[in-house]
């Protein structure tokens, strides 16, 4: 499998260290009064976390809290670009395949032990290793003999990656990756700490008193399945008088009407707003309208249902659904309907700038024509020897999930014969059951890495982890072998394969498209230098800070 990488949804960095940082806010607050006395900054979120074990990660949630409670060989600065972290020099070969780094010396992990080059061959060769059944390691895949130590044909040993020295960190891939930097302030690609793993076993990553930290934060009052917890403030980390945040309280409700009635009540700074809210807000000075690289789809799970293996009745499916008046009409919260799988801010054309998901477009994939899909679903019928279709989707309990999957359930019920249940579960349980492919149908959602078509695309390949729906296509497959081998140095050849890659997608309705999802939310006006990437893991609370 030749992956980059994707984020199920997915989403970025911080950094701190001791001595200065304990009192780094109050000092500059009586200095200038930039800096408000209390540095507590209390956030919502939609969902539990699922877990602090980056090597198990697979869900946006997670890897923010990863990317604050950790520390990479780089972190992304508010532009998108890598900016050194743990990496204090690199030297490229003249191939482009061997990176060999500096490490930043005498960096502690919040149990005392040093952070040294051997963390990171550790976490690489953990990740790769099948033991370990991580969903992700396909993304590591550009690095020599990641693929066959997946596959079980080579040790963990073999991995291209080695420590030079306590502080010298080399890695080989097996091609050029022009986006190998971005990769690398992931947090998949992030150190881990040996002594703590072993000395937890399985329960490492599960609970906030199981994991370890080097970067701004430590996870705090994490039970595992609880809907609180904190980030405080790491002291141990190197940077940490440029952290000015004493702690951040993160509370789940699954309700934005609960997150706006906190947010009112100033028990809370940030809460994502939904419909009629958004309408209510657009003039709030407190109101920011965030529209990142996440999209929302409806799998049918082949697997599962054989009906879903007739391209008429996927085709009828999404026919039968008006994105605009699911957007406009029932969330109406700024999401926009979707022109194909990889969304709007993917990338554009490397001669004519042409955004990819405008010379992507495949107009009958994503259309509304209720009549046409009545006519395909006929067709379907008398191709698959039935005269109706029964099944149940699968989606999260959050607000706007509910109300896509109600607009799905009224929607598909105008076919013929189409009978739809509903099945409303925590995300926790959501990613787990869509993993395994236990579902009939499933609402999903996507998060990209960084922005390239490719962090949606290869989610199809036939041997994807995520590609749980059964749909498999061998011409789609070589599409992206040649996008990411044959042309990986000719930008637009390779283009020209993800494009026709994603027609072929489209074409073959082997996933619908639904929305991109807003995050339209209030953020106090107080609360600066929150570093946002739409096309990665979002927030970044490093250098963050509560003004006067």
């Amino acid at each position: 499998m030749n992956k980059l990488f994707k984020l199920g949804t997915v989403a970025l960095a911080a950094g701190i260290f001791l001595t200065a940082c304990g009192n780094s806010s109050s000092s500059q607050s009586g200095k200038n009064g930039k800096y408000a006395a209390k540095q507590t900054l209390n956030w919502t979120e939609s969902s539990m976390l699922a877990t602090a074990d980056l090597a198990k990660a697979t869900d946006t949630l997670s890897f923010n809290t990863l990317l604050n409670t950790q520390e990479g060989l780089y972190r992304l600065d508010k532009n998108g670009v890598p900016q050194n972290a743990l990496a204090t020099k690199t030297v490229i070969s003249n191939d482009g395949k061997t990176y060999t780094f500096d490490l930043r010396k005498n960096v502690k992990w919040s149990n005392g032990e040093e952070v040294t080059a051997k963390d990171f061959v550790y976490s690489w060769q953990r990740t790769v290793d099948p033991k370990t059944t991580s969903q992700d390691a396909f993304y590591l895949d550009q690095v020599k003999n990641a693929a066959e130590i997946s596959n079980g044909k080579k040790g963990v040993d073999s991995l291209g990656i080695k420590a030079l020295g306590k502080y010298k960190l080399q890695v080989q891939l097996t091609k050029p990756v022009s986006y190998f930097k971005k990769l690398l302030a992931w947090p998949l690609f992030f150190p881990v700490n040996k002594t703590a793993v072993d000395k937890f076993g399985s329960k490492y990553g599960t609970q906030a008193r199981y994991t370890v930290s080097n970067g701004p934060y430590k996870l705090t009052k994490w039970t595992g399945t609880n809907k609180k917890w904190t980030l405080v403030k790491n002291k141990t980390y190197w940077d940490r008088r440029n952290v000015h945040l004493k702690e951040i309280n993160e509370l789940v409700t699954e309700s934005t009407t609960t997150n706006y009635e906190l947010y009112s009540g100033k028990k809370v700074d940030e809460t994502l707003l939904s419909g009629q809210q958004v309408k209510n807000n657009t003039n709030n000075k407190d109101f920011v309208k965030r529209l990142p690289t996440a999209t929302t789809r409806l799998d049918l799970n082949q697997n599962k249902v054989a009906a879903f293996k007739n391209l008429k009745i996927r085709k009828a499916i999404s026919l039968a659904i008006n994105r605009k008046a699911l957007t406009q009409n029932v969330l109406q919260d700024g999401s926009v309907a979707l022109k194909g799988f990889v969304p709007a801010g993917m990338g554009n054309n490397p001669k004519t700038k042409k955004a990819f998901d405008e010379e992507s477009y495949v107009k009958a994939a994503t259309a509304y024509n209720l009549t046409e899909a009545k006519k395909l679903l006929k067709q379907g019928y008398q191709e698959t020897g039935t005269h109706e279709l029964k099944f149940t989707i699968l989606t999260a309990d959050t607000d706007s999930s509910k109300q896509a999957v109600e607009y799905l359930q009224s929607a598909l019920a105008k076919l013929p014969g189409v009978t739809v249940d509903v099945s409303t579960i925590p995300f926790v349980q959501l990613i787990a059951k869509q993993r395994t492919g236990n579902y009939d149908a499933s609402v999903k959602t996507w998060q990209s890495v960084f922005a390239d078509p490719i962090n949606f695309l290869d989610v199809y390949e036939s041997d994807s982890s995520y590609n749980t729906a059964g749909w498999k296509n061998s011409s789609f497959d070589q599409l992206i072998n040649e996008a990411e081998n044959t042309y990986g140095n000719q930008p637009e050849k390779r283009w020209e394969k993800l494009i026709e890659a994603e027609k072929l997608l489209m074409d073959q309705q082997g996933t619908i498209p639904l929305y991109q999802v807003a995050k339209s939310q209030l953020l106090r006006s107080n609360v600066k230098n929150v570093v946002y990437n739409p096309a990665g893991v979002p927030y970044d609370w490093k250098t963050t800070y509560l003004a006067n």
